[in-house]
């Protein structure tokens, strides 16, 4: 029997962990739910290393993001045979890669989650479902009452009542079995007269998602993959605004849209402590093996890996023919199944079509690591997924709220309900509606408590990238620190309720309230307010 917690968390990706965690912290019963085997989202079922701001050294995050990552890096330091000059690293980034301070592979971040959640489990405050997703749910008078899961493995359904329900889905399902209002896909420039909008509303242009898989290179072996079903319609295809085919590497740089070669040098001969990951200094997307490398053989003693090991999400499998939202399941399930087609496509072409640097073509060498990612066929367990439903909230962030253009380097909206905040690119890839890259400089920014607090539904919570934001801003907000952020101010926000026996829209209307609340926040280590720093 599944018990009747005091909150009921659906999707464990890093909001719905956070939320859990902030929960149990505070006493409260939780049920959390998983539809993979791996509880993490885009840092693990997805495979994705973090994307984060470059002060994420220093401040930026939630004091509990930074024991997710300094544990990443002590399972490092005591497990992998590291040189000592990596060892005494203390910003030690294990795959050198130059998307971020810290790429690792994917079931490290597993681990130690399933260690940070251990403690609560044990002590009977958490019950953990994975392989079990939500398919209904029951409201009334503006609540939700209860919510039915279904066991993936054995078909088997459940209802569970919870007082709270937080939806950390990836793709904000509960808001629309729960009927709570929300959007999806690009809003009219006239509801937000947002510079980047397009003049009519399109609810199926979405980001485009991407089937991930990791790579490792052995030269002399041949480890190519049978021939994909879908190679030569991949093989052919070339969009309107791409400077070639799609599987090439010639590709748009995503700020300024001139097209740019990217380069392809498995194991390169370089000291990965020489790699530097500062996103507002260098995008580093060019060079296309080290830039999201998540084990570099460099860092550890002489023999004892033969291969670097890097993570392949790049503009070369991003997917956006099909929505993933909106359109019906089967259209949802077709864009999935063509997603992963275009991923392994690019592994073939990869392993005998891309060109070398020696002039030969072709690198059979590579090879596909299902044992990275937990999987038979070796890509990601979930495709990853950039863009949500998102509910229609008291405060809905804006363009106007966090670019650049718009605030200058130092601006952005300073909120009196703060509840964490985050800082990168408003960063969205080409889209089902034919976009392409929208890379707009943004400011750091203040998350407000009012993107977290539905207009009408009482005790339902985002935990993700279904918080208040627009299509525009939604591209800056759905990045690992933000999601942990948000998921773990919705699970403290959630205990807080309960304890004090008030509703969120009284929390974040009322300044007393919403200063009680802020004190929790600052206790437990979540940072609400920037120093003087400049956007990017």
């Amino acid at each position: 029997m599944i018990p009747e917690p005091d909150i009921l968390v659906v999707g464990a990706g890093l909001g719905g962990v956070a939320a859990a965690l902030a929960a149990c912290r505070a006493g409260r019963t939780v049920v959390l739910t998983e539809e993979t085997d791996w509880i993490g989202g885009q840092l693990t079922s997805q495979a994705v290393p973090p994307d984060e701001h470059p002060w994420v050294e220093q401040f930026g995050t939630t004091a509990s993001y930074r024991r997710l990552r300094e544990g990443i890096r002590a399972y490092y330091r005591q497990w992998y045979p590291m040189r000592s000059e990596a060892l005494a690293l203390t910003g030690l980034n294990p795959g050198a890669g130059r998307v971020s301070k810290l790429c690792h592979e994917p079931r490290i971040a597993l681990t130690v989650l399933e260690a940070m959640l251990a403690p609560h489990r044990a002590a009977g405050r958490l019950t953990l479902l994975t392989e079990h997703r939500a398919v209904a749910a029951e409201s009334d008078n503006d609540v939700i009452r209860a919510v039915t899961l279904e066991n993936l493995r054995t078909g088997d359904r459940y209802t569970v009542t919870a007082r709270y329900v937080i939806d950390a889905t990836e793709t904000g399902e509960l808001l629309e079995l729960g009927g709570v209002e929300h959007a999806i896909g690009a809003e009219a420039r006239g509801e937000f007269d947002e510079p980047h909008a397009p003049e009519q509303a399109q609810p199926l242009n979405q980001q485009g998602i991407t089937v991930c898989f990791a790579l490792s290179h052995h030269e002399g072996e041949n480890h190519t993959v049978d021939r994909p079903a879908d190679y030569d319609f991949w093989r052919s295809y070339r969009p309107d605004f791409w400077p070639g085919p799609l599987l090439g590497f010639q590709a748009p740089d995503p700020r300024s849209l001139e097209s740019v070669p990217r380069t392809f040098v498995p194991n390169p001969d370089v000291d990965p402590l020489a790699v530097s990951a500062d996103q507002s200094a260098d995008a580093g997307d060019k060079e296309l093996w080290g830039f999201r490398r998540i084990l570099a053989r460099g860092m550890h003693r002489p023999g004892a890996f033969d291969s670097d090991i890097t993570l392949v999400n790049w503009p070369l499998n991003d997917y956006w023919l099909k929505p993933l939202i909106g359109a019906g399941e089967a259209v949802s399930a077709q864009a999935v199944a063509e997603a992963r087609q275009l991923s392994l496509s690019l592994l073939y072409w990869l392993q005998t079509e891309a060109p070398r640097q020696d002039g030969g073509t072709g690198f059979p060498g590579l090879r596909i690591r299902p044992d990275i990612t937990g999987t038979e066929d070796g890509l990601a367990k979930a495709p990853y997924v950039r863009e949500s439903r998102r509910i229609k909230a008291v405060t809905t962030v804006t363009e106007h709220d966090v670019s650049i253009d718009i605030v200058g380097p130092h601006g952005g909206t300073r909120h009196r309900d703060s509840v964490g905040v985050g800082s990168y690119r408003i960063d969205l890839h080409p889209s089902t509606g034919g976009d392409n890259y929208i890379d707009i400089g943004s400011v750091p920014f203040e998350i407000p408590l009012g993107a977290l607090v539905p207009r009408r539904v009482r005790n339902l919570l985002p935990a993700g990238k279904n918080v208040g934001t627009t299509h525009i801003t939604n591209g800056c907000y759905r990045l690992h620190p933000v999601e942990w952020n948000i998921g773990e101010a919705a699970g403290a926000l959630a205990a807080h309720c309960l304890t004090e026996g008030v509703e969120p829209q009284q929390v974040q209307s009322e300044d007393k309230r919403y200063e009680a609340f802020a004190r929790l926040l600052d206790r437990d280590g979540v940072q609400r307010h920037w120093p003087d720093v400049r956007g990017y």
